[in-house]
């Protein structure tokens, strides 16, 4: 299906609503039926019909067609934020006894969900490094069910190889499951590779204007089924009507702003790969990042992500920088319009962060939508402060 109509058309039935451009917010949370015969039809296939907006919404229902189409899959489930879809789709194929691999530096919450929360309820798990399929291999057991994988991950952009991990996986009965918040649907499509369930912060890119709060579970028919009637159903983690209309509406312009971004963000990179106070930008779209043949083969494009390195030993030099800048926010998250900033520094000097894996140096940059050049100049003068 071509992308300008999954962007504009698909999913939307626009005879049942007036031939409205929009999609109209059906903001009920209930719906009414004829009779008891009527409600009892409806209610044996909630997921496909319209009950309760904890379950379904046309609002809603609209928002997942397209995401899925986007992903290549078969049908989608949208939640209350990427957190919530991280943990659906994870807990909805792991049990007491279980193992989960996962790679190691994934999003902070995927590791608390993994190593806290399912650890409390006997389920094991092993951190391996990702980028060598043997060391996933190596770290397979009977009781292993779940492989999570982050390609590229949101800070250092480590990737796995998904096809030889969906193979290695679907040999072992293991189901696969990746956060594919860094590329969107519009750079890479692991579907494609075999890969079971793909989860999103929607909040980024999908929505894209850091006004909504919503995650994305995205699969086949059989398993995003199996995902709604346990734990979407059961912990509530829906997304609003209105919140969905707001992510239709930024879906909309997805594909010509993560274009930008991507092409501004290399800009950027040859502006500070260049400087002499970058000891490095780690950039998955550089000639020289360590796993380019791998980028190749599975992204179309990076979007508006990189690193930058500090060149300096000094701490209070870090910090006069990040007071400097004026032109990116320093803020968490990435996807919207503003270019943002978050230096790594900020953690160190956390209670119990003080052995962060992360370097103090280094600093993830966002670059939005605003003229490359305009924040290079930003750049600049606040690399001068080191």
């Amino acid at each position: 299906m071509d992308i300008n109509d999954i962007l504009l058309h698909h999913g939307e039935e626009r005879k049942k609503y007036f031939n409205a451009v929009a999609p109209p917010i059906i903001q009920s949370s209930n719906f009414a039926f004829d009779s008891v015969e009527d409600l009892r039809a409806q209610i044996s296939n909630e997921m496909d019909n319209h009950v309760y907006s904890r379950g379904n919404n046309p609002t809603v229902k609209i928002l997942r067609q397209k995401i899925a189409a986007l992903e290549h899959a078969e049908d989608a489930l949208v939640t209350s934020s990427g957190a919530a879809a991280i943990s659906i789709a994870t807990m909805a194929n792991v049990s007491a006894g279980d193992h989960i691999i996962c790679v190691d530096k994934p999003y902070s919450w995927t590791n608390k969900l993994v190593s806290k929360m399912l650890a409390r309820f006997g389920v094991e798990y092993t951190f391996v490094d990702g980028r060598d399929i043997n060391n996933i291999k190596s770290a397979i057991k009977d009781n292993t069910k779940v492989l999570f994988l982050e390609s590229p991950n949101s800070l250092t952009f480590e990737l796995q190889d998904l096809e030889a991990c969906a193979i290695l996986a679907k040999a072992n009965g293991i189901i696969t499951i990746i956060d594919n918040s860094h590329c969107s649907p519009i750079f890479q499509n692991p579907i494609d590779f075999g890969i079971d369930l793909v989860v999103h912060s929607g909040t980024k890119y999908i929505n894209g204007h850091s006004d909504v709060v919503m995650g994305v579970v995205c699969g086949s028919k059989e398993m995003i089924s199996k995902i709604f009637h346990s734990e979407f159903m059961t912990l509530g983690v829906n997304i609003s009507p209105n919140d969905a209309a707001m992510a239709i509406r930024g879906l909309r312009t997805i594909d010509l702003r993560i274009r930008r971004s991507d092409a501004s963000a290399l800009v950027v990179y040859n502006f500070l790969n260049a400087h002499e106070k970058v000891a490095k930008v780690i950039y998955s779209m550089s000639s020289d990042f360590p796993q380019a043949e791998l980028v190749k083969k599975q992204m179309r494009g990076n979007g508006g992500l990189m690193t930058l390195v500090l060149k300096t030993d000094n701490k209070e030099a870090v910090m006069r920088f990040s007071r400097a800048i004026k032109r990116f926010l320093i803020a968490v998250s990435w996807g919207g319009y503003e270019s943002l900033m978050i230096p790594s520094i900020t953690f160190h000097d956390m209670p119990g962060m003080e052995d962060s894996p992360i370097p103090w140096t280094y600093v993830r940059l966002y670059i939005g939508l605003e003229d490359p050049q305009y924040l290079i100049e930003d750049l600049d003068q606040a690399l001068s402060f080191l």
